[in-house]
């Protein structure tokens, strides 16, 4: 059976660590800025992207970003 369009495939999930030492599991990245020759850096902009809108909503700032890695 083919896959449907809009699976689950349009989106790469990442675990996050940050300075704080909290972590965040499955952060969504889509798939089509990644890639090419910078390979998985854009994704660092995306989800830095998404804190700050996270932070500007609850008012609180974000810890900055320590590492990342794709989720398993």
């Amino acid at each position: 059976m083919a896959s449907k369009p809009g699976s689950k495939n349009e989106f790469v999930f990442f675990d996050v660590s940050y300075e704080d030492g909290s972590q965040r599991s499955n952060r969504r990245v889509p798939k089509d800025i990644l890639g090419g020759l910078d390979g998985d850096k854009p994704a660092r902009a995306a989800i830095e992207a998404q804190d700050r809108e996270v932070a500007e909503r609850s008012g609180r700032a974000m810890p900055m970003i320590k590492a990342m890695r794709r989720s398993s």
